[in-house]
């Protein structure tokens, strides 16, 4: 059972920016443990704190994938990207806030990002390939963007009603 509730589309809140994080202490790293529980459970390679309902510049990754691979977490305090690769990378993403929606997005293949990590130490890293666009998708949700939002307005609208419609089949409440 995950620790939070992920919040979904249509919520309002996913469309809030986040503001930034002051201090980093036990409180901040005991949630951003427990965001790391619930996405690992959802199950996700990323997680912002918009998801589950704070409006703080946090996010948690790992894309390990299954029992097989070693876990890699990163914690990432008020990321910002600091510069970008020119070189394109299409990668199908979805959106644990948008569940069993998936969409092809473009994005740089390599970023360098500034962030605060779990101690409180200011850090500056190179994410490439699939950890670049899982970085750029969750600090999106930090500024209340979704990953639909880099589609055409069509296939936006269409991945929309097909969620809609996929919600109401399972009877859930929007």
């Amino acid at each position: 059972m995950p620790k939070l509730r992920i919040i979904k589309l249509p919520d309002p809140f996913l469309r809030e920016k986040s503001l930034p994080v002051e201090t980093v202490d036990a409180e901040v790293r005991a949630f951003l443990n427990d965001m790391l529980e619930t996405m690992y459970v959802a199950p996700g390679v990323g997680l912002a704190a918009v998801q589950v309902g704070v409006q703080r510049r946090m996010l948690v990754i790992d894309t390990a994938r299954g029992e097989d691979e070693e876990k890699r977490p990163l914690m990432l305090i008020n990321p910002e990207i600091v510069s970008q690769g020119d070189v394109p990378r299409v990668h199908e993403e979805g959106c644990l806030s948008i569940p069993e929606m998936y969409a092809e997005v473009q994005r740089p293949a390599l970023v360098r990002v500034r962030y605060v990590d779990i101690e409180g130490k200011q850090q500056e890293e190179d994410f490439q390939d699939l950890l670049a666009t899982v970085v750029q998708h969750e600090m999106d949700h930090l500024d209340g963007y979704l990953f639909i939002d880099h589609l055409s307005r069509l296939k936006r609208d269409l991945l929309v009603k097909k969620f809609y419609k996929a919600q109401k089949e399972k009877g859930s409440a929007l």
